[in-house]
């Protein structure tokens, strides 16, 4: 079991400044509860911690804006997309990158693992460098409630039954192998299956975009 965050090395900071940001949205408590929720999600897989407390003000972040959507509190302008694979280290996040690089600002993504792994696989990381697309400022994160009540369509990679399904979204099951592993060549053509698989769903989500 983690240590909750020692609130001497900027927790409170973080807090405040959250709910200072959602004032009007969520009281300072559940901020809070949902802050150090996302640390110790993540501190259960981190080997080093120092980054720990940025990366859960970013989760909470995430956190908090599909609450708000899913609640009603800030309006949906695009359509919410949510990649889900097993790690979140791999075929989720070269999915997202390729969806933000297609459609831009016209739809927006979100990522998550059934199981989060430490960090993306570098042999990811380098083959979307050389494809121009950076995944430096990407991390795995938990599945939460909040994203997968926040999204519209929902794509699952690999993470069969672990990946909770809610009734009124769209689902996806895209067939695509773990990259885990693998050499450069077979990553290039995972990527580019998946490439196929997202220009398909976009074309639908945007037809006169796409």
């Amino acid at each position: 079991m983690h240590q909750r965050i020692d609130r001497d090395v900027g927790a409170d900071r973080i807090v405040a400044q959250l709910a200072y940001r959602y004032d009007g949205q969520f009281d300072r408590d559940r901020i809070d509860t949902l802050f150090h929720d996302s640390y110790d999600r993540l501190a259960d897989t981190a080997r080093v911690t120092v980054f720990l407390p940025t990366l859960a003000e970013k989760l909470t972040v995430q956190r908090l804006d599909a609450l708000a959507q899913a609640d009603g509190k800030i309006a949906k302008r695009v359509p919410e997309i949510l990649f889900v694979c097993v790690g979140n280290a791999g075929r989720s996040q070269i999915a997202a990158a390729l969806a933000r690089h297609h459609a831009g600002t016209r739809v927006h993504i979100r990522t998550a693992g059934s199981s989060p792994h430490e960090e993306i696989y570098p042999e990811v990381e380098q083959i979307m460098t050389d494809t121009g697309l950076s995944l430096a400022e990407e991390f795995p994160k938990p599945l939460t409630n909040e994203v997968l009540a926040a999204a519209d369509v929902v794509v699952t990679m690999g993470c069969g039954e672990h990946c909770p399904v809610l009734p009124g979204r769209r689902y996806e099951d895209w067939p695509i192998a773990d990259p885990a592993g693998q050499p450069a060549a077979r990553i290039r053509a995972i990527r580019d299956d998946i490439d196929h698989h997202v220009h398909a769903l976009l074309a639908e989500l945007l037809p006169t975009s796409i």
